[in-house]
């Protein structure tokens, strides 16, 4: 019988020690063709692989380019054993294919099974179909899970790390593999795959066995195979090529492309592409690179112990020498040849953190998952958009990282400027790149933004979405705002996206979109509407100078959107239920803030006669009734004696207690403060509710309890103190303060001594 051209190694997707193993088997078998578990859709990418430009992790990314939401990602870290195969036969020029089942048909395939699954959401459901006997055992979501537990370990990720990756058996590792995989999938009681997930491994298999005769036919004599594990069985006896051929005959088709895109440890830990996430990437690094196996342990511990200095964390030499010993203790304790991964934060956690979790996780973020971002080839296909983000990113010295950090960008430098344009371009693309957390005000000023930026792989897929707007940042951004902006009905949507194009500084979008905001307010005649715009364009009229921006169309706006809010405020806080008053209390706060931050006499003349229309009890909710006397006494438009007439004429008796605990909510509006400093405003509330009837006070209780839990612990604990007080209120009389004179006598002798005064 001809001795059989295929050699297969099963690996675990980002295994060091499989990656050890591979390269030296495949220095020894000196294969004359190299055939990976990976995307033949992607095999255009492979040249990229050696280029000195590309830095691990990286992924290779297929996606449809008429559908960019399909896609998928297939990372590689420098320990990934795939990769160092790839890089073994590329730098001999061995021939190399990728196998797995083309992406081209899984997009086509899952796109079916979607459309499937909706039109199976829309029969009726039988509940015999659908039932789930209690008596059946749980599902293994890893099939390494059963072997962990026989083993004694709590997961097949920790029987793997250590089985495999932290060990170096040589050649004898992928006997080894084959046999655990092939007793795995006869014995195992799998249920985690359903119908369609096994028809799928079956089409990946047939076409792994499909590619495996292809190479054969070719010529070829010494055909390495690099697959998952999990797939060994199914690749090491074929069956008839017909069987396969006809199950993959007639597959369906969807268009794809592929790139290159940077890839980072925290990404690498979540299950993508190949299906298999690993959960200490940087552990795994520092297993790859150690060129002495039985001085791991010691350099690793050195890591931490520079990492803990770093961060102003006590760790001296005789703390590292101790872990030593107690990490080898332990390995000794647990029958394992050496420390792994679990001895050595063991030892950490008792030695150097002395119990304490805060430094461990330090170090699980950066030496055992880690912070490491990829980089590509510039020769890599991109969108040019893509190309456009980072030659503005290059030249603002804003370079992407994994890790999350904090930008305080002051506007009134040109580059921190540019920066800021840069990424509020990016959000209104929907590239989240940036978080902008304070601004105007709430910063250091109005010329301050602070932002919280993390570069996530996943934003090459929304580069490419946004792509479709236009080939540069700037005019991809213009023209999904004018698209929007033309698209929207909603007046408060266009006003925040004149905020957006403005603060982007879209100097051709600023036109059409304010056209169209303009063209939305003379036609809105929902007074919530109008109420919601105004914040936004407030913030731009206001603070747009400080941006080098062109607010006039703004400020035009801002003059008849205004008054005519003003103007059907009273009809529109008429009839309300407690809901829509609760949503209208919102849309009412902000536009009185706006107003005010405008501080334009014109607009003030028209927006305060409006709020004490609002005052009048006869058609107003209670809730609206006293939030509007509440904004004219912090405006000063009225005076406590006018504000003191309001509340006595809503805590009137004669009134419904319900309505009037609702008064005193909307007056309160989530602030105690100024029951705290105004004597006559205490009283008069103190009096209300020392007059309430037992059924009067049970059906306010709840309208009051909610408005008291809006105050700060604070507020509570001093209105509390006041209440205790005789009579449960203040002086009346201006300037008067109740005082302990037992309390201050006790300072007296210390005051004498402090001033040298004889006691």
């Amino acid at each position: 019988m001809a001795e059989s051209p295929f050699h297969l190694f099963g690996v675990r997707h980002h295994g060091p020690g499989c990656a050890r193993s591979l390269l030296a088997a495949l220095h020894s078998l000196e294969p004359d063709c190299l055939l990976v578990e990976g995307p033949p859709d992607g095999e255009a990418m492979l040249p990229l692989v050696l280029d000195d430009a590309m830095v691990p992790p990286v992924a290779l990314l297929i996606y449809n380019p008429d559908e960019s939401q399909q896609a998928s990602f297939y990372p590689f870290a420098e320990f990934s054993p795939e990769w160092q195969a790839l890089r073994y036969a590329l730098a001999r020029g061995i021939e190399t294919r990728f196998i797995d089942l083309p992406i081209t048909h899984q997009f086509a395939l899952r796109k079916l099974q979607t459309e499937s699954d909706a039109e199976a959401e829309s029969a009726p459901i039988s509940i015999e179909e659908n039932a789930i006997e209690d008596s059946e055992p749980p599902a293994y979501g890893d099939p390494l899970d059963w072997l962990a537990q026989a083993a004694g370990h709590g997961d097949g990720e920790s029987w793997w790390n250590y089985m495999i990756e932290e060990r170096c058996d040589g050649l004898e590792l992928f006997a080894a593999i084959r046999e655990a995989m092939t007793s795995l999938r006869e014995e195992a009681p799998l249920r985690q795959r359903n119908e369609q997930d096994e028809h799928r491994e079956a089409l990946r298999e047939a076409h792994m066995r499909k590619c495996m005769r292809q190479a054969a036919k070719d010529g070829f004599t010494r055909i390495a195979v690099v697959c998952g594990a999990w797939h060994l069985p199914a690749l090491e006896n074929l069956p008839s090529a017909k069987a396969d051929n006809d199950l993959l005959k007639g597959l369906p088709k969807s268009k794809v492309a592929a790139t290159w895109v940077p890839w980072s440890y925290q990404n690498l830990c979540f299950r993508s592409g190949y299906g298999a996430g690993v959960d200490s990437p940087a552990w795994y690094e520092h297993l790859w690179q150690a060129t002495n196996n039985e001085q791991r342990s010691i350099t690793w511990l050195a890591k931490a112990a520079r990492l803990l200095r770093e961060n102003d964390l006590d760790c001296s030499s005789a703390h590292i020498i101790e872990a030593v010993r107690l990490a080898d203790a332990l390995a000794a304790l647990r029958e394992r040849p050496q420390a792994g991964l679990d001895e050595l934060s063991e030892a950490l956690r008792t030695l150097v953190c002395m119990g304490n979790e805060a430094p461990m996780q330090l170090i699980h973020r950066q030496l055992i998952v880690g912070e490491k971002l990829g980089a590509i080839s510039p020769q890599a296909p991109a969108v040019p958009l893509q190309r456009d983000i980072e030659q503005q990113q290059k030249s603002l010295r804003l370079k992407p990282e994994a890790t999350q950090k904090n930008l305080d960008l002051d506007l009134r430098q040109t580059n921190d400027l540019a920066r800021s344009h840069l990424l509020h371009r990016l959000n209104l693309l929907d590239i989240r790149w940036g978080a902008l957390n304070r601004t105007g005000h709430s910063a250091k000023g109005s010329f301050h933004e602070i932002w919280t930026l993390q570069w996530e792989p996943e934003l090459a897929i929304a580069i490419i979405d946004a792509s479709r707007w236009g080939n540069t940042l700037s005019d991809a951004a213009t023209h999904k705002a004018v698209n929007q902006a033309q698209n929207s009905q909603s007046l408060p949507q266009v006003s925040e996206l004149v905020q957006k194009v403005l603060l982007a500084d879209l100097q051709a979008a600023i036109v059409p979109v304010t056209q169209a905001l303009e063209n939305l307010t003379a036609l809105a005649s929902d007074v919530t509407q109008l109420l919601a715009a105004i914040p936004a364009l407030s913030q731009i009229a206001r603070y747009g100078n400080v941006r080098n921006t062109d607010v006039g169309m703004v400020e035009h706006i801002l003059q008849s959107l205004i008054p005519r809010a003003a103007i059907g405020l009273p009809g529109a806080c008429s009839a309300l239920d407690d809901n829509a008053a609760q949503t209208m209390r919102e849309h009412l706060v902000g536009a009185h803030q706006a107003v005010r931050l405008l501080a334009q006499d014109e607009l003030n003349e028209e927006w305060f006669p409006a709020l004490c229309q609002l005052t009048r009890l006869d058609n107003t909710h209670g809730l609206i009734a006293g939030l509007a006397a509440r904004l004219l006494f912090d405006s000063q438009e009225a005076d406590t004696d006018t504000t003191a007439i309001h509340m006595n004429q809503a805590l009137s008796l004669g009134n419904d207690p319900a309505a009037a605990a609702a008064w005193v909510e909307g007056f309160l509006n989530q602030s105690g403060m100024i029951l705290l400093h105004d004597a006559q405003l205490w009283a008069l509330l103190n009096s209300w509710l020392n007059e309430l009837t037992g059924d009067h006070f049970t059906r306010a209780l709840p309208l009051l309890r909610r408005t008291f839990a809006t105050f700060s612990a604070p507020e509570r604990r001093q209105l509390g103190e006041r209440a205790q007080r005789p009579g449960g209120q203040i002086k009346a009389s201006a300037g008067s303060t109740d005082f302990n004179l037992d309390r201050a006598e006790q300072t007296i002798p210390l005051l004498r001594a402090l001033m040298g005064l004889p006691q």
